[in-house]
């Protein structure tokens, strides 16, 4: 059965004696905040869920998390990449809220206060956001990857204004939740692990809660865009435990892709030793222009980045070095350098949300510029790269 409440939608269904009220909500919308504040308020729920995982929950009753990131070690454990990709995300969300004057996910948190006033139990009931973009990452081609980022770039440096009423429109679309669903709507290798799968997800979630717990009465506050897929899948699993497991299981990857960075390097110095063998001098300038074309480029990235200049400096030494290390990006030595040299400070990173949904922002911050030099550097060395391969001599 589905209703509206002060136009917010609603699905209302019976699972073996549980009944579960769906509330459709927009992210960065005022009213929806007040609809499930008053829905909580008024309604004797006796389990509230919500469309969060650990971790998001855990920003939003701890706002200040993200000042204590370790930013070293997020250069040493790979996780810029990641970092980035979260930051573009809620960028597009924050610029939004900017423009209404509502925080991001206001839904979530007037659920979590409202519960929490009524001592009512919370349930976490939607994927954790490293896995939904890990198993992204895996399910779409190399070559799509590259759209995808220059989806979330996009999110990131768009200055489009979007009033109130289209945000309130949005929620009667079949997805609302991130700067890229309209790209994902027309591809489903990406719309399956970022909405389809996760609908599957908490539907399951739902039902392992009855199960395990057996409330009477539920509230799951969730994205608009999900009613659909979530009304879909509720008690269609079997086993709601094990489809949980298998959405949580990241997918392998082919094994022959792993041999190509090999087989890169290898064809690489095969290039070097042949010149040098046949041409000692055309060996030199093949390794100078090498050292050029990456050092050059990946410095201009640093450069772009308005790195300090001991930074511009590494990215030149390091991207021809770094280029021929398999696991190693030309961006890492230049963002541990410009961490060392300009350590964020507690305003970086309590400003981080908001810097990071503005192009101004993104070079102010000093979390962010760190993020756009691990980026530019590595994205320089990769051309010079292939300016090397198309004019260098031995081409000719």
């Amino acid at each position: 059965m589905t209703q509206h409440s002060n136009d917010e939608p609603i699905v209302i269904l019976d699972k073996d004696g549980t009944r579960i009220t769906l509330l459709g909500t927009a992210h960065v919308s005022k009213a929806s905040a007040t609809t499930v504040k008053n829905l909580i308020n008024r309604e004797n729920f006796d389990l509230v869920a919500i469309e969060l995982c650990q971790n998001r929950y855990n920003s939003i009753i701890d706002p200040d998390s993200l000042t204590r990131i370790d930013i070293f070690d997020a250069i040493k454990n790979g996780k810029l990449p990641m970092i980035t990709a979260s930051l573009a995300l809620g960028a597009f969300q924050q610029r939004i809220a900017d423009q209404l004057g509502v925080e991001p996910g206001a839904d979530m948190r007037a659920a979590v206060r409202a519960a929490n006033e009524k001592d009512i139990s919370i349930a976490l009931i939607d994927r954790d956001i490293s896995t939904t973009f890990k198993r992204i990452y895996r399910s779409i081609p190399w070559y799509q990857r590259f759209k995808l980022f220059a989806a979330l770039t996009a999110s990131v440096f768009s200055s489009q204004k979007i009033s109130e009423d289209e945000i309130e429109q949005l929620k009667h679309g079949d997805i609302i939740e991130t700067s890229f669903n309209e790209f994902a709507e027309q591809d489903m290798d990406l719309f399956r692990p970022l909405i389809d799968e996760r609908d599957q997800f908490m539907a399951a979630k739902l039902d392992a809660t009855i199960e395990e717990k057996q409330p009477k009465n539920i509230l799951a506050v969730v994205g608009a865009g999900h009613l659909k897929g979530i009304s879909k899948y509720i008690g269609s699993a079997k086993h709601p435990s094990k489809t949980i497991t298998e959405l949580n299981q990241i997918p392998a990857t082919s094994k022959w892709p792993k041999y190509l960075p090999w087989i890169f390097i290898a064809t690489i110095l095969l290039i070097f030793s042949w010149v040098f063998y046949k041409d000692t001098k055309l060996g030199w300038d093949l390794a100078i222009s090498w050292v050029l074309y990456n050092g050059i480029l990946s410095a201009l990235g640093a450069a772009i980045a308005t790195a300090h200049p001991l930074t511009i400096l590494t990215a030149f030494i390091s991207a021809p070095i770094t280029s021929l290390i398999f696991g190693v990006t030309a961006g890492i030595p230049a963002a541990a350098v410009e961490a060392y040299l300009r350590h964020p400070h507690v305003r970086d990173f309590s400003e981080l949300r908001h810097d990071a949904s503005t192009v101004r922002g993104w070079w102010r911050n000093r979390v962010t510029r760190i993020l756009l030099i691990f980026i530019l550097c590595t994205i320089g060395s990769g051309l010079g790269f292939w300016l090397w391969l198309a004019f260098s001599k031995f081409t000719t």
